[in-house]
């Protein structure tokens, strides 16, 4: 299945839940939503969608929603699909996929750990990257990285990296 028969189909089963962008082929969905289709992804015998390849979060910039993008592949059917849910950054909550696909896991925790946002149901979330005492979510563009960590100072210099 192409894009098109795809979104047809998931319009046909979601319509007031889903938001289409053709031209990049992304499904924006619904946080109350998220679950039933996610579900429907797996389970349907036209779609299939198997494997989880990745799971995103991203900023849409300082007062604006935080996304999380989420990467399917069928690979069965050979086809893929990525979708998409926005929230408000003060209710950045969205439904856990990690009992559907079990990979989501560790990809939930990695956003909730770099963006705040939480995933409702997650089995364990807590921080995975950062220390479990550090404040704030560094990919968020708000963020601001503090002067001294644990008494220990932060380098603000960071071209010796590159």
């Amino acid at each position: 299945m192409n894009f098109k028969n795809i979104s047809d189909l998931l319009v046909k089963n979601y319509n007031e839940h889903i938001t289409l962008d053709e031209e990049n082929e992304v499904i924006f969905v619904t946080n109350d939503s998220w679950l039933e289709i996610a579900k429907d992804l797996k389970e349907d015998k036209d779609l299939t969608f198997d494997y989880l390849s990745c799971v995103t979060g991203y900023d849409n910039g300082v007062n604006e929603k935080l996304g999380v993008a989420y990467n399917f592949y069928s690979t069965s059917k050979k086809h893929s699909l990525e979708i998409r849910i926005e929230v408000e950054r003060d209710n950045a909550n969205i439904p856990s996929i990690e009992k559907i696909w079990r990979i989501a896991d560790w990809m939930e925790r990695e956003v909730f750990d770099l963006y705040g946002i939480e995933f409702k149901d997650h089995w364990d979330l807590r921080r995975i990257l950062l220390p479990a005492d550090w404040e704030g979510f560094p990919l968020r563009k708000d963020y601001k990285e503090p002067d001294y960590y644990n008494g220990m100072p932060v380098p603000k210099d960071k071209s010796y990296w590159e």
